[in-house]
């Protein structure tokens, strides 16, 4: 990838709130801690039905009253591959819902180190089938969403949708992807002001989902979606992510090469912007217009499933 960028000065609309974020999240020691802390959201809420599929269940959110087939978005959570559940996105789920007249479930796959790659994955997928399948849903616009880690899953889910055939998502929104365990063995990154999920986070969850050191020959392109050599036929994809995120240069060195396969790919880099300053800083009018990025592109292409 090259040198990595040095980080902006943070965004004017963030700088209070990153005065007190931690640079680090995750690791060994504080991994159930978070976990503790993160299941705290996941309980029942008015108009959120949890549904089993498959070894793992999805929480359904409806856009109300809707005529027809509707489109759908499978949202996938968060959380570095180890950390997270779909409750924790259940008020940005609901939005989707509400805003694009869509059915959207959020996939609770299970998690690494417990649950390596492929696991989350193949849970993913069945999830993905289960939603095309549903007689409400109109199949042929059907979009994969996630953040984070979930990004990175949902890259990788487009890449294995398009390989067994079964269900061809019409998008893929990516917001601050994780898609390349190289990226946590780099130690330039290491020195980098970021917030939130830092470096050697990044390398305790790449080692928990791949089973094996970051890194490593042969790192399937189904795991780290960077590595795969074939992007071509691929749906359209949005990608969002801020300069100083330390997925920076991963997401933007992708979104290229979407568009040298001939994907179409709407890039959204946000100056000074930290990983997960969206749900941090959710009344921030860099927030607002981000969201607002990523909302035209769901317009766009659940309208009627095609790019106008």
């Amino acid at each position: 990838m090259g040198a990595p960028r040095t980080g902006d000065p943070v965004h004017p609309d963030l700088r209070r709130i990153a005065r007190v974020l931690p640079r680090h999240l995750i690791g060994p020691r504080s991994l159930s801690t978070v976990r503790r802390f993160l299941a705290l959201a996941d309980r029942p809420r008015d108009g959120v039905e949890v549904l089993p599929v498959g070894g793992v269940s999805v929480r359904l959110h409806h856009p109300g009253a809707a005529d027809g087939p509707l489109p759908a978005v499978l949202w996938i959570h968060g959380g570095g591959y180890v950390i997270g559940n779909a409750a924790q996105d259940d008020k940005l789920c609901a939005r989707l819902a509400r805003h694009h007249g869509a059915l959207v479930a959020a996939v609770d796959y299970r998690l690494a180190p417990e649950h390596p790659f492929p696991t989350p994955l193949h849970d993913c997928h069945d999830a993905l089938v289960w939603l095309a399948a549903r007689p409400e849903v109109d199949a042929t616009r059907v979009a994969i969403a996630g953040a984070s880690a979930g990004a990175g899953l949902a890259a990788a889910l487009a890449l294995l949708a398009r390989d067994r055939g079964e269900v061809a998502p019409v998008a893929q929104v990516l917001t601050y992807p994780m898609l390349d365990d190289r990226t946590a063995v780099d130690p330039s990154y290491d020195r980098l002001d970021v917030r939130g999920w830092d470096n050697a986070s990044n390398r305790f969850g790449w080692a928990s989902y791949l089973g094996r050191p970051p890194g490593s020959p042969a790192i399937s392109g189904l795991a780290a979606p960077s590595r795969h050599d074939d992007l071509a036929g691929l749906p359209q994809a949005w990608i969002g992510v801020g300069t100083n995120d330390v997925f920076h240069d991963e997401d933007v060195a992708y979104a290229q090469r979407l568009r040298e396969a001939g994907v179409r790919c709407e890039l959204e880099v946000v100056p000074g912007a930290f990983h997960a300053f969206d749900g941090i800083a959710r009344r921030a009018p860099v927030v607002r217009a981000f969201a607002a990025s990523r909302d035209a592109f769901l317009d766009d292409v659940l309208g009627d499933g095609t790019a106008r």
